[in-house]
């Protein structure tokens, strides 16, 4: 793979008027066409790697990385605690309970509407009307919600293995449960060994993570700003998350779904569903990648993007 020239920004942050702060990175021309990357679950920018975005810019675009809030350098929202009964009761669909004055319904601090806005919040103050919009995994969920709360600003849609909200679709393999809901020590070096140990649980098996390479990445991602507080309220926003079936059924954006034949933690059938919902979507499923984004599938990401962007223009 070669080295690309496309120059990038340093990471700056922008304020939005809900009060978030969003760290961003830009690369390439901000007179191109933009591409905004929208990482899902725990994910800082950096799980955008900084070669795949070169190769995005090489192609003539203006291409925007961020980390969602409670990641990375974002703000972090640290009024609310939910707890582990929180995320069961959520994942269990429980529905809202009232016992006298006690009020059992299980509430997220946020949604992945309020994360969409955080989303065209950034565009407003990068001073950008349109964006091609690439979300991976509960990006994927942010992306298309983007475009459904904002039509006229996404020009196009490229959803990467996640799904539509709707329970029966892109469920987790219920031998996942236990890890996810596994609990460990507030320490580094806990976060980096489960960190590498989910790699190899939900990578792709036809395309097989490198464990120092995992190992790294989770020091990175630690080191950045990791959140264990802000990674249960964002699975509190992915499991309180509405079905947007319907919604879905009315965008007319140029949309390409890729999702993995060997997802574990997204089943296939949310990326199907998702295609299936969109109007005139192109469904691209890669036999033998499973939930992440291997470096030899690059060019595959990079082809669904741009062949998308192609469509709209």
């Amino acid at each position: 793979m070669t080295t690309s020239s496309v120059t990038s920004s340093d990471e700056l942050f922008a304020s939005l008027p809900s009060g978030i702060d969003l760290c961003h990175q830009t690369f390439g021309d901000d007179t191109d066409p933009a591409i905004l990357l929208i990482m899902g679950l725990s994910g800082p920018m950096g799980w955008w790697d900084e070669e795949l975005c070169r190769l995005l810019a090489d192609r003539g675009f203006f291409v925007i990385r961020y980390d969602n809030r409670d990641t990375g350098r974002s703000t972090k929202v640290r009024q609310h605690a939910m707890g582990r009964t929180d995320l069961v009761r959520a994942f269990l669909g429980v529905p809202p309970l009232k016992l006298g004055p006690v009020d059992l319904a299980v509430r997220a601090p946020y949604s992945i509407s309020d994360l969409a806005e955080d989303a065209a919040g950034l565009l407003d103050a990068l001073g950008i009307d349109q964006a091609h919009v690439v979300g991976a995994s509960m990006g994927g969920m942010i992306a298309q919600t983007l475009a459904i709360q904002e039509p006229d600003r996404v020009l196009s849609l490229t959803s990467i293995m996640s799904t539509t909200g709707r329970r029966t679709v892109g469920w987790q393999d219920p031998r996942l449960i236990p890890h996810l809901l596994k609990r460990t020590k507030p320490t580094r070096d806990a976060y980096v060994a489960r960190s590498v140990e989910s790699s190899a649980l939900i990578g792709s098996p036809a395309f097989p993570p490198d464990p120092e390479a995992a190992r790294r990445r989770a020091e990175i991602t630690y080191d950045r700003g990791y959140s264990a507080s802000g990674v249960v309220r964002q699975m509190m926003a992915i499991l309180t998350q509405p079905d947007r079936t319907a919604a879905l059924r009315r965008l007319s954006v140029p949309a390409t779904v890729v999702h993995g034949t060997a997802d574990r933690l997204v089943n296939p059938s949310g990326g199907r569903a998702t295609a299936e919902a969109i109007p005139g979507a192109e469904l691209r499923m890669v036999e033998g990648m499973a939930h992440d984004l291997p470096p030899a599938l690059w060019d595959t990401f990079v082809a669904a993007i741009t062949d998308t962007a192609a469509r709209a223009s």
